[in-house]
């Protein structure tokens, strides 16, 4: 399939609401490693909109900074974010402005994982929520 290694997953019903009430909690809760994270913030959103597992399980609790974290990755078998997105969500999209409202992406600098919400993308960084152009990003998955 052209979209990549894995069939997209339909949205639940109501996914644009979900994902507006996602990023209004994640703006209330401060970072955490581990916890409330680049990854753990999109993996999560990722399964609201869909009603699929919990990835975040994989990581969630178990580092406490980012050396913690980068040694959990390594020990789950991916040596960059990258690897990390392309294990658990297949080939990514061909552009990153193809991405669509809700799909995962992967920003260059400062945002890691991140969610794209139209022409910009919301991630959370240890200074909180944070907003970037999509142009920053440099890969996107289908959600």
């Amino acid at each position: 399939n052209h979209l990549g290694a894995r069939m997209m997953l339909p949205r639940v019903d109501h996914w644009e609401r979900l994902l507006a009430a996602a990023i209004d909690t994640a703006r209330a809760k401060p970072f955490v490693w581990g916890v409330h994270d680049c990854p753990t913030f999109a993996f999560e959103v990722r399964m609201i909109l869909i009603g699929g597992e919990d990835v975040a399980a994989l990581w969630r609790g178990r580092y406490t900074t980012a050396l913690g974290g980068a040694r959990v990755m390594r020990r789950l078998g991916w040596a960059s974010l990258e690897a990390m997105g392309r294990a658990l969500l297949g080939e990514p999209r061909a552009a990153v402005l193809l991405a669509q409202r809700g799909d995962v992406v992967l920003g260059d600098s400062g945002l890691g994982f991140g969610i794209c919400t139209g022409a910009r993308a919301i991630g959370m960084t240890p200074e909180g929520l944070v907003t970037v152009p999509l142009t920053s990003c440099r890969l996107a998955w289908s959600v």
